[in-house]
């Protein structure tokens, strides 16, 4: 069994609770709250800023030019193309630059980024990949089991294509065999190393759901009263 197979195994049931999390559901059937879905996308775009600076550390980690240029390959991709395809839903959702501008990543996306950063500083290749494969891998599952679905709201419609794209496919599928690569006869301490970054990594696409399902914020109602 590969690495990736075995760590997938492993947080299965993590990531059966993202497929059947509110957030995937309604936006599956289109009943998804636009405010909600608003919070989410500057979440991930914050996300997904630093999402693409790790990759570029991966591209410094590699051992050589051809690892390097893939990574930079993907950090280009994540810059270009899902970036963009914020700055889209940015304008359907009538987020205004003054509103992004004083944007502020709620504890969960600003933990997750950190956890990133940390596999990176830390570790080497693997270590960040291990760490960055399950934003790749959970999104692709997702856009695949919603093919056929039809939220009939022009946002979602596109978030699901994006996903369950061919050309997103691909990108998975070089991680997900590079990463089997790097984990190929590693001693079994360094294996469980690389699961407890997957499995964080997975822990955290979780509750990223639930910290836009829920609007998270850094105050909670008893930390106002206190005040």
């Amino acid at each position: 069994m590969g690495f990736c197979e075995r760590v997938r195994r492993e947080c299965d049931g993590i990531w059966e609770a993202s497929f059947r999390h509110p957030f995937v559901e309604a936006l599956a059937d289109g009943t998804l709250d636009e405010d909600v879905f608003r919070f989410y996308v500057l979440q991930d775009a914050y996300y997904l800023s630093h999402f693409a600076k790790v990759q570029a550390l991966g591209a410094v980690k590699a051992q050589d030019l051809l690892t390097t240029q893939s990574f930079a390959r993907h950090a280009e991709a994540t810059c270009s193309a899902e970036l963009a395809l914020h700055e889209e839903f940015f304008t359907m959702l009538g987020v205004t630059p003054e509103e992004h501008a004083a944007f502020r990543p709620a504890p969960t996306a600003y933990a997750y980024t950190s956890h990133m950063y940390r596999a990176a500083i830390e570790g080497d290749l693997a270590d960040v990949l291990a760490a960055l494969l399950p934003c790749y891998w959970l999104y692709w599952e997702i856009g695949e089991r919603l093919k056929g679905a039809e939220p009939g709201h022009p946002v979602y419609d596109k978030w699901i294509a994006t996903y369950g794209s061919e050309w997103f496919g691909e990108l998975v599928n070089e991680q997900i065999g590079r990463m089997n690569r790097l984990a190929e006869e590693l001693p079994e301490e360094r294996i469980l190393e690389l699961a407890e970054r997957f499995r964080k990594s997975s822990i955290y696409e979780l509750s990223f759901w639930e910290m836009a399902w829920t609007k998270e914020q850094w105050e909670t109602p008893e930390m106002e009263g206190a005040k």
